[in-house]
Order: structure tokens, then C-alpha cells, then sequence
């Protein structure tokens, strides 16, 4: 099922996510529903609080960035059909010279900007059978999973970009709060008149 997003401004989006137990109810029926919603919004990754669900669960697939020609053959076959769950990450190490890379949000549409993340991380979570992993991941992987892994922690990209680059969007993200913006997916509007 095809699940609205949750627009920037709503506090669902600054809300730490709880932890998952393996008896959570419909967890697998929530997991599928999230991999749908991200599908149909075009996006390679949808955390929980991004549809209403203060939990600490995401999913990345990014495939799509595997047919951007300006990556290595190598990094490209990584990219292609990495497709994951991640439940009750831990972010244990970010390391390297931080690099820039033009981010997006489905919470925060029509707007993105250039963040500097770590190209290295050290991550601990569980997939769908709850048993726990350690992974190492780097490049344009590593990114879409600390882009998701903040959403769990109730922050969003648009805090790691420079206050004079915050001044400059801050109309975006008011008509994003009120839904005056238009986009191909379902979304709800915190302040939107009427909701």
C-alpha cells in the first residue's frame, strides 16, 4: 500500500525513532508498504518517521544511481540492486575527508543542496530476521545510509547546509510546511489550511 509522506515541518520528521522488537505489529506488512511508498516517489531510500512512524527503520534501494555514468563500472555494480532493511541502526563510525554531494529529500521536495558527509561508515542493525550485523560501507551506499540513518535520530539534511543557504530555501520549505508545492506522489502538510 502506497503511504502519503510526511511533508518538512510536520515534528513526526524531529522525533528519535524507538527501537524495533521482532514482535512488532505488521513490521513486515510496514516494510513492504515503505519499499511501495519509495518506488512509486522514484526515491533510494524512505526511513520510518518519513511516513509518520517514529521508529528506527529504513530502507534503501539504490539501484537507480547505477545508470549515472560519471561513477567507476565498479561502484556502479554496487550500486545495482543493493537493496536493504535496516532496523535499530547504530551508526559506529564515520570516518574520511568528508565530500560533497547534491541531496534530496522525498520529505522536503524541490529543494537540494550540496552536503558534506563522511565517505566511510561502520554500521550495526538488523535486517527482517532481527539478527544483528556489522558492515562497513563507503561512497554513494554509505550516504543514502546516513541520509536515512539521520531521519531516525530527528534530523534532516537540510541542517548540515550553511545558515546562508538555510535564509535562501527558507521559502521553499514554508510552502512545503502549508503544501503549496506539487509532486507525483501522495504527501500530508503539516500546516496546510484545511487538512
Amino acid at each position: 500500500m502506497i503511504l502519503p509522506i510526511i511533508g518538512y515541518g510536520d515534528p513526526v520528521l524531529r522525533k528519535v525513532g524507538e527501537v524495533l522488537s521482532p514482535e512488532h505489529p505488521n513490521l513486515k506488512e510496514t516494510i513492504a508498504n515503505m519499499y511501495e511508498t519509495m518506488y512509486n516517489a522514484y526515491g533510494v531510500g524512505l526511513a520510518a518517521p518519513q511516513v509518520g512512524l517514529a521508529l528506527r527503520l529504513f530502507v534503501i534501494d539504490t539501484t537507480p544511481f547505477s545508470d549515472d555514468e560519471e561513477l567507476e563500472d565498479k561502484e556502479q555494480k554496487e550500486l545495482k540492486g543493493f537493496k536493504r532493511t535496516f532496523i535499530n541502526a547504530k551508526m559506529i563510525k564515520e570516518e574520511g575527508e568528508e565530500w560533497s554531494f547534491n541531496e534530496g529529500c522525498l520529505s522536503i521536495p524541490d529543494v537540494r543542496e550540496d552536503v558534506y558527509r563522511n565517505p566511510t561508515i561502520t554500521i550495526e542493525y538488523c535486517e527482517e530476521d532481527f539478527v544483528m550485523k556489522t558492515e562497513v560501507f563507503d561512497g554513494l551506499i554509505a550516504r543514502v545510509i546516513q541520509h536515512e540513518y539521520d531521519h531516525i535520530e530527528g534530523v534532516l539534511f537540510t541542517d548540515k547546509i550553511s545558515s546562508l543557504k538555510k535564509r535562501l530555501i527558507q521559502k521553499k520549505l514554508k510552502n512545503i510546511l502549508e503544501g503549496k508545492t506539487f509532486q507525483d506522489y501522495r504527501m500530508k502538510f503539516f500546516a496546510k489550511k484545511g487538512r
